[in-house]
């Protein structure tokens, strides 16, 4: 079996919270050194999760020899920089969502993908949850029937750190960084698990508006697109509405029935048709990026395949830049 000998470029929430413990818990698979551009910070990491090696440069963590695949955990306006650093490396690369901060630098790491013959996953890994691979499976089986429409609704109140000003403001919320602030940050895993299960949106056009006026990116966003195949969809998100508009959820309409679900805090899944509703609660792992992860590692050990590529993430950003006007 071939060991894949992971460096992290990167040590922020989410390798500690959904993917990074995951890399160790499938066979074959090891962290063996970590990134942080701050000392004090990744040799605590390191050391907190038992990593051998840390370093402070990138490219020194690229070249190590005892690192063959990389996986990129930083803000988005690096990602596109990391990956193909790491690709003319000649090592596998494993990126966080959304997989660059535009279209277009997404375009430029599957060129050098290409070029290369060097893989580049994308960490959407919600397809690869239990609780959506059922909601796939149930559109699948023509319980709704036709598919009529598609609709997405997200609101949440502002966060504490979103009143913040100046370089105390979130990253997430600072469009030269982020590619956008939260939309651009939570709806990728939105659009793509839609587009794993209708195919991809070849029409996509939004109003972008800030009325909270805490910060400088978009805040309340309304689109329509349409999927390949013909269905007619929209969505609403709002970054700064009342706790009584607060909503995590997408509804499949079908001529036969309607399928809700949320994306975000795996509600019940309802399935409702002329039987009545019908209730489904799936669990997902304690990490839960390891199912994805186990599926890039079994695709580069040469016995899985991952579809997670960089090709099938490169069209959620089409779909946010045309959203957000970005073309």
């Amino acid at each position: 079996m071939k060991i894949i000998k992971w460096g992290f470029i990167g040590c922020g929430e989410v390798t500690e919270l959904k993917s990074g413990p995951a890399f160790n818990e499938v066979p074959g698979s090891s962290v063996v050194a970590v990134m942080c551009r701050t000392e004090r910070r990744v040799r605590s990491y390191a050391e907190r999760f038992h990593i051998p090696k840390w370093y402070t440069d990138a490219q020194e963590l690229i070249d190590d020899p005892d690192v063959n695949a990389i996986y990129v955990a930083t803000p988005p306006s690096s990602h596109a920089t990391f990956a193909i650093m790491a690709m003319r490396a000649g090592k596998p690369v494993y990126v966080e969502k959304p997989l660059a901060s535009s279209y277009d630098e997404c375009a430029r790491v599957n060129r050098i993908s290409e070029q290369t013959g060097v893989p580049c996953y994308v960490a959407y890994y919600r397809r690869y949850l239990p609780y959506f691979q059922k909601v796939k499976q149930i559109v699948l089986s023509g319980q709704l029937g036709r598919i009529v429409n598609v609709q997405i609704r997200f609101s949440t109140p502002p966060r504490e750190q979103d009143y913040k000003q100046g370089e105390e403001l979130p990253w997430r919320l600072k469009t030269e960084i982020a590619g956008g602030g939260y939309f651009y940050d939570l709806a990728p895993h939105q659009l793509d698990l839609l587009q794993d299960i209708f195919g991809v949106i070849t029409k996509a056009e939004g109003i972008c508006a800030n009325r909270g006026g805490l910060y400088e990116a978009e805040d309340s966003v309304s689109a329509c697109f349409s999927f390949e195949n013909g269905v007619p969809g929209s969505g609403s998100w709002c970054f700064v509405g009342h706790e009584s508009a607060r909503e995590d959820r997408i509804e499949v309409l079908g001529s036969m029935g309607t399928l809700s679900f949320s994306v975000f805090s795996y509600e019940p899944i309802r399935l409702t048709t002329s039987d009545g509703e019908t209730t489904i609660n799936v669990p997902n792992p304690p990490y839960v990026q390891l199912p994805i992860i186990k599926s890039v590692i079994e695709d580069l050990q040469g016995f899985g395949l991952c579809n997670a590529t960089s090709v099938s993430a490169t069209p959620v950003n089409w779909v946010m830049d045309r959203i957000l006007g970005k073309f």
